[in-house]
């Protein structure tokens, strides 16, 4: 008799939904509305709620753009991690509190597609939890003349999303799928479903 498939235990990610880049985002409204929505369901089924904040040049800890969109929080109890880089789990405790958490699936949302959603979706396939991401729940910037050369935010946003419906990683799940189809209760997880990773030594 096969062995009972894991629980799949998901954690909502929110990245980088802060002021000065709402303010610069394609669809921002319906992406801020889509993602305020997840988290209200995932406080309510009792998820975890997680906010990555960028920090960096442009966005200085303290000042009005850098804080998160008024609208999503956060509140308790979510958690906000600082960060520094396109990828929320490196020089971040990101590993440790979705671990500690019992953490199996990140649902991914937040700006911007092409930089620190796409390197956190993948990075968090390569640690060994399985990803869904938001297909309206992930937006980039409007494009100007010194994005020009960028694919256009919505073509952009589709071709992630289609990526992300097919890549595979051995063991792992990777969906998409619109923010009204995500739930957040704690469910078995399909048969053959990969194993929980280890905790690093240093985590």
């Amino acid at each position: 008799m096969p062995p009972a498939p894991a629980p799949r235990v998901p954690a909502l990610l929110v990245i980088d939904l802060q002021n000065t880049l709402v303010d610069i985002a394609h669809r921002a409204a319906e992406t801020v509305g889509a993602v305020a929505g997840l988290c209200g369901r995932a406080r309510a089924a009792g998820a975890p709620v997680v906010f990555l904040q960028q920090r960096d040049e442009e966005l200085v800890p303290g000042t009005e753009g850098w804080r998160i969109a008024a609208e999503l929080g956060p509140r308790d109890p979510d958690l906000v991690l600082p960060k520094s880089s396109p990828d929320g789990f490196l020089d971040t405790d990101l590993d440790r509190v979705l671990r500690e958490r019992g953490v199996t699936e990140v649902v991914v949302t937040g700006f911007a597609t092409e930089f620190c959603v796409d390197s956190t979706a993948r990075r968090a396939l390569a640690l060994g939890y399985d990803l869904l991401l938001v297909s309206d729940g992930h937006t980039t910037s409007v494009r100007d003349e010194d994005t020009a050369a960028f694919a256009a935010a919505a073509a952009s946003i589709r071709h992630h999303n289609a990526i992300f419906r097919t890549i595979r990683f051995p063991g792992r799940t990777s969906r998409v799928l619109p923010a009204a189809e995500v739930e957040f209760g704690t469910h078995r997880a399909h048969a053959g479903g990969r194993p929980r990773a280890s905790t690093p030594p240093d985590a």
